[in-house]
């Protein structure tokens, strides 16, 4: 990848998760959520943005990427203010399921009764 979309990505990235914490005002977003990728394709006329949170319930993940799928405009019009480049790409919400499945593992483990090692502190 070159460098160019590689700056591309960390910058809509970056963006991207300002925007959602600091200027969309919806109770439905949780404080919590957070941009994990950002993947311009290679003619910037679409941008897939993986967003990963710390919820494990499949309808809320999906209510999520509804809403911000359906605030995409304010999204683009802000991105628009903070970055230059000829035309922002259309925004393609998704689940980083990577991280979700992180979390489920972890909270699994966590569950598990493991004695520790005497040696163990």
């Amino acid at each position: 990848m070159s460098l160019r979309f590689e700056r591309a990505n960390s910058q809509i990235q970056k963006n991207i998760g300002y925007i959602i914490q600091n200027k969309l005002n919806d109770p439905r977003i949780s404080p919590m959520l957070y941009v994990s990728e950002a993947k311009v394709a290679p003619d910037f006329k679409t941008c897939r943005v993986k967003i990963s949170f710390d919820y494990d319930d499949e309808n809320k993940a999906k209510e999520i990427i509804n809403v911000l799928q359906k605030s995409e405009g304010f999204i683009k019009r802000e991105l628009a203010h903070m970055l230059k480049m000829p035309s922002i790409p259309k925004l393609i919400f998704e689940l980083d399921k990577g991280t979700q499945a992180e979390l489920r593992i972890n909270q699994i483990l966590s569950t598990l009764n493991i004695p520790k090692d005497e040696g163990q502190e």
